[in-house]
């Protein structure tokens, strides 16, 4: 059972006990309105995170691409052995990676929505490489996984992981 799974079962027990708590106290526990409860994203939505991640790529300047990332985000990077575990190391990395003109295409993407704040993104892209010296283009294709969760009403990066293709 991981961590996450663990998390949310206890968190269900309390929900649970509580409850029973305040039937068996006569308590009355108003539920929320269903009609007023966040909508569950759809897969498209999580897959056009990726889409815009890609475009502050574009861009070129790491500090718009680390704004996609949580605060308290990880990151396991394509082409660095480093671990980057906060701003200024995510932004550290995307300001070499950037120098490299990277432009991103997902090869095959599997979705995963977990609840109304949090998703997973996980599959296969690639990149095309513009050596900044020569200009010569290279192809890196890499295993991915983004989790994504919603806080304050907008959708960031908590967990990216990038590996380069191990046959590749």
């Amino acid at each position: 059972m991981t961590r996450k799974t663990r998390i949310r079962a206890a968190l269900v027990t309390a929900a649970a006990v509580v409850t029973a708590a305040t039937v068996t106290a006569g308590i009355s526990v108003a539920t929320p309105d269903q009609k007023h409860a966040p909508a569950k994203p759809g897969k498209k939505q999580i897959t056009a995170l990726f889409d815009n991640w890609n475009a502050a790529l574009q861009i070129g300047d790491p500090e718009k691409v680390a704004d996609l990332y949580a605060k308290d985000a990880i990151l396991l990077p394509t082409v660095s052995n480093n671990v980057r575990t906060d701003r200024a190391e995510i932004v550290d990395y995307f300001e070499h990676f950037l120098e490299n003109k990277p432009v991103g295409k997902k090869i095959e993407t599997h979705v995963n929505v977990l609840d109304n704040n949090s998703a997973l993104d996980a599959g296969v892209y690639e990149f095309t490489l513009t050596d900044p010296k020569t200009g010569q283009k290279r192809v890196v294709e890499a295993r991915y996984t983004y989790e994504y969760e919603k806080r304050n009403g907008k959708w960031l990066i908590v967990n990216h992981h990038s590996s380069v293709m191990p046959e590749g």
